[in-house]
């Protein structure tokens, strides 16, 4: 019999990923269903064979490039477990300051409604109706792929939302909310870092946003204005070089208390414009 037969340590497997000790370990917690603290204590426990393949398996997919969150398909968002495919854009961190600054415009116990356009994995209309359960909230995107993983999601969380198949505002998007929030589409068709790391692996379609990437930021503000009631808010994610250009966009658009906001990491990141009238 040879190793693939017999199978091997988890001490012998991560040894042998060829990985980063803290990546290997990751993705044999989430394949064993282990805290870390298993494996430590107990590194000359053997795997079986069916397992031990299976994770080879796993390092070689991480090996290649693929990411994390696509190899074992789950991702943490604001304190959700949300299952991601290569359909979906990866939630990231940065993307929980879009989250806060919706929940601060929302209050407590609210039954405000809310669009969220292009909700990917719908990790923030999630979010959002976690802290806030008593929102309305819709959520849309033109990839009828991405809809089946938000909606997988949806029935996880114990999550009312309602999810419809539309390019923007176009589709079965009716009436008038009080916040509109998207994180789209920003990065420039030309950009080098569609060709790096986990980008490689994600949806064009959820990523280049034309030529200088505002394409659909501008196409958003534009008509989000006449979607919004009175006092409501548009929310909008942005690159880390385009937040003045977001400011002056909602600006000449008519929006009020335009303000942009950094993420945890001093990046600039989200663009907030109110229509008041």
């Amino acid at each position: 019999m040879n190793a693939l037969d017999t199978g091997c340590t988890i001490g012998g497997l991560v040894r042998d990923s060829g990985l980063p000790r803290p990546e290997a370990e990751l993705l044999l917690r989430v394949l064993l269903e282990c805290e870390r603290s298993y494996l430590m204590t107990r590194a000359e426990e053997t795997v079986g064979s069916t397992r031990a393949i299976a994770a080879r398996g796993w390092f070689a997919r991480r090996r290649a490039g693929e990411p994390v969150a696509y190899i074992t398909g789950r991702r943490e968002f604001y304190g959700l477990s949300l299952h991601v495919t290569p359909e979906v854009l990866i939630p990231r961190p940065e993307t929980e300051r879009l989250v806060e600054l919706a929940l601060e415009r929302l209050p407590r116990d609210s039954r405000m409604g809310v669009l969220e356009l292009g909700t990917g994995s719908g990790a923030i209309a999630l979010a959002l109706a976690r802290e806030r359960p008593g929102l309305s909230i819709t959520a849309t995107d033109i990839s009828e792929s991405a809809l089946e993983v938000a909606r997988g999601n949806a029935r996880s969380c114990d999550a009312e939302i309602r999810f419809a198949k539309s390019d923007w505002f176009e589709g079965p998007v009716p009436g008038r909310f009080d916040l509109v929030v998207s994180n789209p589409p920003y990065v420039a068709a030309g950009d080098a870092h569609l060709d790096q790391g986990d980008l490689r692996f994600e949806p064009r379609l959820a990523l280049v946003g034309g030529e200088d990437g505002l394409d659909c930021i501008r196409a958003i503000a534009a008509r989000a204005r006449g979607r919004i009631r009175p006092g409501g808010w548009l929310l909008l994610e942005h690159g880390y070089d385009q937040g003045s250009r977001c400011h002056a966009l909602l600006r000449n658009l008519g929006y009020e208390d335009v303000e942009d906001f950094e993420d945890l990491a001093g990046i600039p990141r989200v663009c907030a414009g109110r229509r008041l009238n």
